[in-house]
Formats: C-alpha cells, structure tokens, sequence
C-alpha cells in the first residue's frame, strides 16, 4: 500500500533485532540526555493552529507555508477549503477542550499545574505564550505536543517551535522557562483503547444488514515518501513514521479482536507537485476500489489525527462522504480521541512518567522517542526533513 521503495503495509513491518523491546526502553530514552534544574511548574499544549474566522485563512496558510515558494494561486485553492467552514478550523476550539479537561483532572488531583496553549502557525503562537509564562514566573514547563509521532513536522519540528519561543526571550532580554517535551505516544494504552472505543462506536451505526462485511479503514496524513524514509532516528531504520501508524492501527484492530487481514490503513491530505512520491494509496482511491469489489460498507478511523483538522472534516467528511453516496456504500467516521476522558488520563500519565521518572506505559515494540529539553532533538540527525518536503502535521 505504499510507493516506491517505502516497506508495504499490507503486512506488519519487521523489527531490527537489535531494537530493543518496549519494556527496555526508558522513558526518556532519547539520546539528549539534559534534564532541568527546576521542578516541573506548568503544562504546555502545544499543536499547529487553524484560522477561527474568514480573515484569519490567508495570513493562516501564508504561516504555514512561509518560505517554501507556494504560488498564491495554490493557497487559494487549499483557501476554499476553509471557506467551506465559515474560516473555522476545528482544531483550535478541540485543543482548549483538551486543556479544559486536563486542567480539571489536575485540580481533581489537588496538583497546582497552569496549563498553557501554543501553536506554529496560529493565535496563541509560541512567541506570545512563552512571554506569558516568563510574567507568570515559570520555571519549567513539560510540553505535550498534540501529535503520535515520530517525523520532521510530527516531532522534530516541534523542538524547532520550543528553540524559536526561547531565543525569542533571550533577544527581548528576558529569561526564558525550561521547556521539556514529553516523549509519542502513539502505543500508550489509553490512546489505543480510546482508538478502539471510536473504531466500535462507529461500527454499531453501520446498518445491520452491512455490518458483517463492513471493512475497518485507518486514515493518517500522507507524507514524501524521502520524508517516511528519513523518519526517526537513524539508528532506529527507515520509515518509521509509517511503522509506528501501523503498528498503532494493529494494535487498535487486535483491541477489537480483528487480525491485520481484517483492516486497510491508506492516506489522505497530501499536497505538493504529483511528481514527487507520497504514500498511497489515497484514502478515496481506496474507497472507490471497494465497490468494484462490492463491498458495501466501511468504517474510516483517522488515527492519524489527535483532533479533527481541516483535512479531516474537509477529506472525509465532505470528499469522502459524497464518493460514497454515489456508489451506495455505507460509511461512518470513527471520532478523533483528543476530547476523551481516556486522551486526557494518557496525557496526565505522561506528565507523571516524567516526574517519577518511572517506566512508560506501552503497547507496541517500535522505537519511540521525543522527549526532549529546550529544543535539542533527540538525537542530532532525527527527523531531518527531505528538502521543500515539510507538508505534514
């Protein structure tokens, strides 16, 4: 299911056998080892923005795309889709609900944690938060970036936001927090179940009479194929952002009793020039091929988003929604998991993974790394973006 040389994924990929299991990997096996001084004081929730009005779209998408020469014709195209929902991407208001509910779990727990929002591309920006946590007086802040996995703009790009946020105190002459970034998470066992839970709620609304052959579909950005391979850290193997969305989706179906025959993982949202390789197979090619195969049903999970984006609402609730109206095929979108009780109980675990400094909690066996303090990666040559191929969130 996959292009040119990236390992297929209609079979689980294989593990190095010298990559360590799960239960060797501490939890924050990265290869910076630095560690702050000060007690943690604070949460950060930090993710990718989304325009919350009509006026917000094009200075949004001229962000996101800032210095990678895309023509302006090309943003208004991407720009329509945003008109279609009045300007509002749902991803800023599904973050504050994220934050609303870890900040009740942590005043449940009588913890005196703020928890703070910043995004990349969109109001409240990195820049404009972290001057509000140097007025607040913290110390040290442990982020919790709103994506999975392992990548350039999944990962790595977010030590380049925390590095950014920090030299920009320096350059105002003001001491900026320490900020540590806390590891993916793409196997915890919340996140999984809480895939699971989506995956089976969607299922019981599949009519009866379709349910039995009704084929389960996982959803996660499409990437270069250059971006997969350079995925992780070296030392890890190639394309492992593609391994780790798989493992997650196996993990996910064999919670349902599913084996990996039983479910189809496919892309969505790419962009760029068609020239350059991406994973396939797109998430509507795929669908169109079932009904020449004549089957009548599918559940689509978009495991590959925390939170519903743009693309989401816009790739397979609007495109996908009418190619299966077409052809008489009955289809249901399992939620994203970001706004659930099981989402916000992983993220405070993870918070006090950290704090105790005790095992993490997983599922899976591939790599996973990401914590990280003030911006150095993990390890030095992880993640690093293929030229001009930074399109993935």
């Amino acid at each position: 299911m996959a292009i040119n040389d990236a390992p297929a994924l209609t079979e689980r990929p294989g593990r190095k056998d010298d990559r360590p299991a799960h239960n060797q990997i501490n939890a924050n096996d990265c290869g910076n080892s630095q560690t702050s001084e000060y007690p943690v004081d604070a949460i950060v929730v930090a993710s990718f923005g989304g325009p919350e009005g009509l006026d917000d779209i094009r200075p949004f998408l001229e962000n996101v795309t800032r210095g990678r020469g895309i023509p302006p014709e090309r943003l208004d195209e991407v720009g329509e889709h945003y008109h279609h929902f009045n300007g509002i991407s749902p991803l800023n208001g599904l973050n504050r609900e994220i934050i609303r509910h870890v900040e009740e779990e942590l005043e449940k727990q009588g913890r005196n944690l703020p928890v703070y929002f910043a995004n990349r591309n969109w109001h409240p920006f990195w820049n404009e938060t972290i001057e509000k946590m140097v007025h607040d007086g913290i110390r040290h802040a442990l982020v919790f970036a709103t994506s999975a996995w392992a990548g350039y703009s999944g990962c790595r790009q977010y030590d380049e936001d925390i590095e950014k946020a920090r030299r920009h105190c320096q350059e105002q002459g003001i001491t900026p927090p320490d900020l540590t970034k806390l590891r993916q998470f793409y196997d915890h066992p919340e996140f999984i179940e809480a895939e699971a839970e989506a995956v089976q709620e969607a299922l019981a609304k599949i009519p009866s009479d379709r349910r039995e052959n009704c084929r389960i579909v996982f959803t996660a950005h499409s990437i270069p194929v250059s971006a997969d391979k350079t995925s992780g850290n070296p030392g890890d193997g190639d394309y492992l952002y593609s391994r780790q969305i798989y493992e997650a989706a196996h993990l996910t179906a064999a919670k349902l009793g599913l084996s990996d025959d039983d479910f189809d993982l496919v892309w969505q949202s790419r962009s760029g020039p068609p020239h350059i390789p991406w994973l396939e197979p797109d998430i509507v090619d795929h669908i169109s091929a079932f009904h020449d195969q004549g089957i009548p049903a599918a559940v689509v999970s978009p495991i590959g988003f925390v939170s519903d984006h743009v693309e989401v609402a816009w790739d397979l609730d609007t495109e996908l929604a009418h190619e299966a109206k077409d052809f008489d095929m009955a289809i249901e979108r399992a939620a994203t998991v970001g706004p659930t009780q099981r989402f916000t109980r992983m993220i405070i675990d993870l918070i006090d993974e950290y704090i105790e400094g005790r095992e993490p909690l997983r599922l899976g066996v591939e790599p996973q790394h990401g914590c990280s303090l003030n911006g150095v990666p993990c390890f030095g040559n992880c993640c690093v973006p293929p030229a001009k191929h930074k399109h993935h969130k």
